[in-house]
């Protein structure tokens, strides 16, 4: 699923289209951002299947409206010229709502001052990105033909790489904490924006 998500985002591409649908922005900045994001819905989306209902909520998102098949033509969804375009953003604020929450202003408010962002400009990518990563949930699930464990297995797995990169882990552990939203500023001070070049794989 990660490998899906970050060779998209690996392309220069994708991220110029993601740019200029938030009102136009860096590409580094827009990429670090984007990968900040795919790691913080990612373990929302795990910490929402670690329970019965929150899995069985999930897998029906999944099955409605999240198949995968974003993918067959994801810039035109994202620019609005795909089948899915019109409702990608207004389908992005129901996920975020139903995965982050109470969470959402920090995470938010987190991610900007890693990647060097406008916060406005990280929220609307927020909401582009997420029905993004339930597709390729989706996808994941379809193609693998997985059962809710298996799904529970992949997002454990997701999350565990993630562990490797302390940037994306400080995100990982904010959600884990389930802080109310107010981010310390020395959380992330010490990072530079050269250092987090690395740690988002900036071109």
């Amino acid at each position: 699923m990660l490998d899906l998500l970050h060779e998209n985002l690996s392309d220069d591409n994708f991220i110029d289209k993601l740019s200029e649908q938030i009102g136009g922005a860096d590409r580094d900045q827009t990429r670090a951002a984007a990968h900040g994001i795919v790691t913080a819905l990612s373990g929302a989306a795990a910490q929402t299947a670690s329970t019965p209902a929150g899995a069985s909520s999930l897998l029906n998102m999944l099955d409605t409206d999240h198949n995968g098949s974003i993918f067959d033509n994801l810039i035109g969804a994202v620019t609005g010229g795909g089948q899915q375009g019109g409702s990608l953003a207004q389908s992005g604020v129901g996920i975020v709502e139903s995965l982050l929450g109470g969470n959402q202003n920090g995470v938010v408010s987190m991610i900007s001052k890693m990647a060097g962002l406008d916060s406005g400009k990280t929220g609307n990518l927020l909401t582009i990105l997420a029905p993004v990563v339930l597709g390729a949930l989706g996808k994941a699930k379809n193609t693998g033909g997985l059962d809710i464990n298996g799904i529970t297995s992949l997002l454990q797995g997701n999350q565990q790489q993630a562990q490797s990169n302390p940037a994306l882990q400080m995100i990982s552990g904010f959600l884990d904490k389930n802080h109310d939203g107010n981010v310390a500023d020395d959380l992330i001070g010490d990072l530079s924006s050269s250092l987090l070049g690395g740690l988002f794989g900036k071109k």
